[in-house]
């Protein structure tokens, strides 16, 4: 069974998605640098897709997946962490 979003906000670190079974899902903004960087307006400018599947911002080019989110997968576009050697 896959999860559905109904809502979003943020506070100054976080970003609080609301799902539709009732659970509540906090993801570090670190995880999604344009998310981090927008203004509180920029973030607030949001549709859900896909039935509650996907999380899109127009004006900042971010798309984020709810399945993906409760896996803990943050920005797959920045430059990969190193790995030691």
């Amino acid at each position: 069974m896959s999860s559905l979003a109904n809502s979003i906000s943020f506070d100054a670190g976080m970003m609080w998605v609301e799902l539709l079974d009732g659970r509540r899902l906090g993801v570090p903004l670190a995880y999604f640098p344009r998310l981090l960087n927008a203004t509180p307006e920029a973030r607030m400018s949001y549709t859900i897709s896909g039935g509650g599947k996907g999380l899109h911002w127009d004006a900042l080019d971010e798309d984020i997946s709810v399945e993906g989110l409760l896996q803990g997968v943050g920005d797959r576009t920045s430059a990969p962490h190193r790995s030691a050697a």
